[in-house]
């Protein structure tokens, strides 16, 4: 059969290809098309356009670059009716999936969405869209399940994809030592907007703990120039690039910014703080219309404050030394953490992510 995926940030290329390779065990003949990263290329997809094309985040930047977004949505919708796909897989992105959602349905295609929407915490009425245009949700957040069960539409858990990578990795033999002090961590994203205000506050960390070596993830969407002329003027900050993973296993602590690193991070068990710093515009805006008590999802899933969050006019360099600090030298601290880790593991559940919803994709194609 024939599936057309989109994925338009790291995350999701990350995801959609597990999910591609479990399709593929399902359906050997699978022909698979679609917009997504490497590693969606590497598991078998013909990726049409990359995702590092696609990343703009907040309200200012969208509408900088609405005509760019619009001319995307119409290259895909023309790509999807030359591929005439037997159906179409959404992972996460919705902006973008959400237009294409509803334009599917109408032309007749199956639509599956993997990896919901953030609805629940804004535009709730959202729902109401995603119910007439996703014909299957599957859903990666316990706690997404209830929600939409609240809006009379019923969608598929399969817990979440992160666990099962995770796992793989801590079974895999750890790599050389990343550098020959204590490492923390530095995961300051993809978007290279976003990173040119965030890092140069996160660094500023360097010169209070020069016994560590702070080791920057590079996202393979930011170039080296640009991320050198950031940490070149630290002595003990240098950066790795494909290398997050084998990082957080060595890392003593963290700074993270907002989104699925900060679970990766927790999953690892690594002390962490969580960075975010945007557009000023942006944030105001989205700080009236975001209806959860918190940005990280190890928060939303615990639902209490388990890892300190550091946003906007609250990330300066007085507060991250404060909290940095308290990781590094409060033993009840860790402790603490180490126990909220061990209760996100059990809330995220020992399913197979990947596999399951690549069962139910392929039953739902067939069907």
């Amino acid at each position: 059969m024939k599936y057309y995926i989109i994925a338009g940030e790291a995350s999701g290329d990350l995801h959609g290809s597990n999910l591609i390779k479990q399709l593929k065990q399902q359906d050997t003949s699978a022909d698979i098309r679609g917009w997504g990263g490497d590693l969606m290329e590497a598991a078998g997809v013909n990726v049409v356009k990359h995702y590092k094309e696609l990343a703009f985040m907040g309200f200012v930047e969208v509408l900088m670059n609405l005509r760019t977004i619009l001319r995307n949505i119409d290259t895909c919708k023309k790509d999807i009716s030359a591929f005439k796909p037997d159906v179409l897989i959404l992972v996460d992105y919705p902006g973008f999936n959400m237009r294409i959602a509803e334009w599917a349905k109408a032309q007749g295609y199956k639509v599956v969405y993997y990896i919901s929407p953030q609805v629940w915490a804004w535009k709730e009425n959202r729902v109401k869209k995603i119910k007439r245009t996703v014909d299957k949700m599957l859903c990666i957040l316990p706690f997404e399940q209830d929600f939409y069960h609240k809006w009379n539409y019923e969608v598929e858990y399969v817990g979440h994809p992160l666990v099962e990578v995770i796992k793989a990795e801590k079974a895999r033999p750890a790599d050389a030592p990343i550098a020959d002090k204590p490492i923390i961590a530095v995961l300051p994203g993809s978007r290279k907007q976003e990173v040119s205000v965030k890092l140069p506050i996160m660094l500023t960390m360097a010169k209070h703990f020069p016994e560590y070596q702070f080791v920057v993830a590079q996202a393979p969407s930011l170039d080296d120039d640009f991320l050198e002329s950031l940490i070149g003027q630290h002595p003990n900050v240098s950066k790795v690039k494909g290398k997050t993973y084998p990082l957080l296993r060595q890392a003593t602590a963290a700074l993270v910014t907002s989104g699925t690193a900060t679970l990766e991070t927790a999953l690892f068990g690594v002390p962490e703080i969580v960075c975010y710093k945007g557009n000023p515009v942006s944030y105001i805006l989205a700080k009236n219309l975001i209806r959860v008590k918190y940005i990280s999802l190890v928060n939303l899933v615990m639902d209490k404050l388990v890892v300190k969050e550091l946003i906007q006019n609250d990330l300066t360099e007085a507060n991250l030394l404060k909290e940095l600090s308290a990781l590094l030298k409060n033993e009840t601290r860790r402790q603490e953490l180490a126990a909220d880790y061990a209760a996100l593991w059990h809330k995220l559940g020992e399913k197979d992510a990947s596999r399951l919803a690549a069962e139910m994709i392929y039953d739902f194609a067939r069907g």
